[in-house]
């Protein structure tokens, strides 16, 4: 069961393994840009107890709401761990190809599969890793089943890898409980393959998952002290050089298989940088291996976070639940979630989730700002989504139908959009994490995208008086340089009545809705 001893070679190219090397990349091809909107099924072993994000991490933390729940549900941590919860894994109703059609129906162009998360587990045929989806859980190689029909669904491929972190991350599993009739008693951390003899797991190493036969980070027991280390400094204890390799030959070894067209990292700037030059190495090869198949054109996108204007030049910045609050020079992608991350069940019985809405909104802010949106769909432990998320996505289905024609191939215009929400400036909390910050869309609210020889102004809200201001176009303002030609809404048969004065471009809308969410004009423009 012992991972193999050979290891992944980078594909030889332009690129070499370095910042300065990278930043021929220069930003995103065309296609993704065009594509404006994905869907994620962020679906692993943490899904199984449905209890929401960082599961894995949270179950040894001793008092806190996932530990009871772990404890009453499935045992102390000592005796079922997270390798256990990985063995009660079983997937049985996931279904990627009706999952798919869904997803592409309600208008994603590319769609990301979870390839390992923080907690070190493979969701794939893993050369590198012996705990992966193959040998134990559903026992199903995961990322083929996803790419097979995303391909069939003419999606593009992506894959996120989050493993850099497990080393930090599991630190908990090294933990005991410090009160009650099991203090003292350490969890499953530390057990090694010796102590595998006669379990289920006879034969692994769960050092291979956990990666915790080292000292603890400064501070770990303060459970909230890992987010000052997450780019390896403030006291992180430093994984080794053999960790390193290892994420790279993972990752290669993924790459290689399933050739992806997007990899996600969850990682500041890179993984495990600027400790070791492994994630520098796995995005040269992506990016080498991208020419080499594209007659010398590279159209692959890697995603990291929290990028300097610099480390921009060389991938493409990720904003998790988060959007700027200006117009972008470079493609750009937010990623956020219709619940949490990993499936939560208190989501579902609360009605905690997005509205259609409420996405659609944030797509178009975002496009609007030179975005893409990548949105997750929580996936129960089984492999289905339950039927609020379906009606949700039905929803968005509707919305796209009408009014796609002014999202995907879309550019941004002179300015991204006007009214209360623009004038506001909602600062990002370190790259991120301010969606939702903002006061309710108006009437007042548009954005903005051009396309070919059109404008699109996407309306927040519908207006009670049928009648939409658009200020950006009054006459002595009119940013399009022309004179307004013909007016037309999106997903209605007829041209619109309108004058163009000082106050703005007026445009009289029908009584008649084409979609209930917003809606959008479709505007020409003479010389």
């Amino acid at each position: 069961m012992a991972c193999s001893p050979s290891h992944e070679t980078m594909q030889e190219g332009p690129y070499e393994s370095t910042w300065e090397s990278l930043s021929q990349y220069g930003g995103a091809p065309e296609w993704f840009q065009d594509a404006k909107f994905g869907i994620w099924a962020h679906w692993g072993p943490q899904c199984q107890p449905e209890q929401g994000d960082w599961y894995a991490r949270n179950m040894y933390n001793e008092g806190s709401r996932q530990y009871k729940w772990h404890v009453e549900n499935y045992g102390h941590p000592s005796e079922f761990g997270f390798k256990d919860v990985i063995h009660s894994w079983k997937g049985e109703k996931w279904n990627p190809d009706s999952l798919m059609a869904l997803y592409k129906k309600a208008g994603a162009r590319y769609f990301f599969a979870m390839g390992n998360y923080h907690d070190n587990f493979d969701l794939w045929n893993s050369k590198y890793q012996p705990w992966n989806s193959v040998n134990m859980g559903p026992q199903k190689d995961i990322l083929a089943g996803w790419e097979k029909a995303a391909r069939a669904n003419g999606l593009r491929f992506g894959v996120s890898i989050h493993a850099a972190h497990a080393w930090t991350w599991m630190e908990t599993s090294q933990r005991a409980d410090k009160q009650g009739e099991k203090n003292g008693i350490p969890y499953d951390g530390k057990l090694t393959k010796a102590d595998g003899k006669g379990t289920w797991w006879e034969g692994y190493d769960p050092q291979e998952l956990y990666a915790q036969n080292h000292p603890l980070s400064e501070g770990s027991e303060d459970i909230n002290r890992i987010h000052s280390q997450w780019a390896w400094e403030n006291g992180v204890a430093l994984p080794t050089e053999e960790y390193c390799q290892n994420f790279f030959d993972r990752t290669v070894d993924m790459i290689n298989k399933y050739n992806p067209d997007l990899v996600y990292y969850d990682d500041t700037s890179m993984p495990l940088w600027p400790v070791s030059d492994a994630g520098l190495r796995t995005v040269a090869h992506f990016y080498n291996k991208s020419i080499k198949e594209h007659e010398g054109k590279n159209e692959a996108v890697v995603f990291a976070k929290i990028l300097t204007d610099e480390q921009k030049e060389c991938l493409v910045w990720d904003v998790e639940k988060g959007v700027p609050d200006q117009k972008q020079d470079k493609p750009w992608q937010t990623c956020t979630c219709l619940g949490n991350w990993h499936y939560d069940r208190h989501k579902y019985e609360t009605n905690g989730y997005k509205s259609a809405a409420t996405v659609v909104r944030m797509l178009v802010d975002i496009v609007s700002k030179n975005g893409n949106l990548l949105l997750s769909v929580p996936i129960r432990g089984n492999g289905s989504i339950d039927e609020k998320e379906e009606t949700i996505l039905e929803d968005i289905a509707s919305w796209i139908a009408v009014n796609g024609e002014g999202v995907y191939g879309t550019r941004p215009w002179k300015v991204f959009g006007e009214g209360p929400v623009a004038e506001a400036v909602i600062p990002l909390k370190g790259q991120g994490f301010n969606e939702g910050k903002h006061q309710s869309y108006t009437v007042q609210d548009i954005r903005f995208v051009k396309k070919g020889d059109f404008l699109y102004a996407h309306v927040m809200v519908w207006p009670e008086n049928r009648k939409v201001i658009v200020k950006s176009l009054s006459i002595g303002k009119d940013l399009t340089g022309n004179t307004v030609n013909k007016v037309e809404l999106l997903g209605y048969d007829h041209f619109l009545e309108y004058s163009q004065t000082n106050e703005g471009l007026i445009v009289e809308l029908p009584e008649t809705k084409p979609n209930s969410i917003s809606l959008t004009l479709k505007i020409s423009t003479i010389q």
